[in-house]
């Protein structure tokens, strides 16, 4: 269901969002805000699955390749959600040392640069999108990660609205 918000109109004329009414379709979705060692690069990884939660499996699949991508060693950031205490996702960290790990609380948002991320893509630039397949959904928030990689400053301000201790 789309995420509906105020917008503009002509007076008189109340805009109408049409929705074909799919209850259970969805795409659920991983990323990482990525910041160089020097914090001079920000970068966006995000990967979409259709139809089903992130579990173990997706998560493993996330880290592997961020492992491809990312040279050199690396600090995940991560709450306590189950799918990263998954055994499979545990075992891969335990042989991959090069990966640090840092939990923060179970439910803080605001220490995750990437739930605001995600906020800025839900409750603005994908607010009022109706899409009619989950298909839909893929291709815009594709369109908007290509969109915000040409604004790292954009990638920056996520980090700086965090309360995370340390600033980029």
């Amino acid at each position: 269901m789309p995420v509906l918000r105020r917008t503009w109109a002509p007076c008189g004329a109340t805009p109408t969002v049409s929705v074909r009414a799919r209850s259970h379709e969805k795409v659920s979705g991983i990323g990482a805000l990525i910041v160089s060692p020097r914090r001079r690069r920000f970068t966006l990884a995000l990967a979409l699955h259709q139809h089903r939660n992130i579990r173990g499996p997706e998560v493993l699949r996330f880290l592997r390749h961020l492992a491809r991508h990312v040279r050199g060693p690396f600090i995940l950031l991560w709450d306590r959600g189950r799918s990263h205490r998954h055994a499979l996702v545990q075992t891969w960290l335990t042989a991959h040392p090069s990966c640090h790990l840092v939990w923060r609380p179970p439910y803080a948002p605001y220490l995750n640069p990437v739930e605001l991320l995600w906020s800025y893509l839900k409750y603005g630039r994908l607010a009022n999108f109706a899409p009619d397949t989950t298909t839909d959904i893929q291709t815009a928030v594709i369109r908007e990660r290509r969109r915000l990689a040409r604004h790292p400053a954009l990638l920056r301000s996520f980090f700086r609205h965090s309360a995370l201790p340390f600033r980029v």
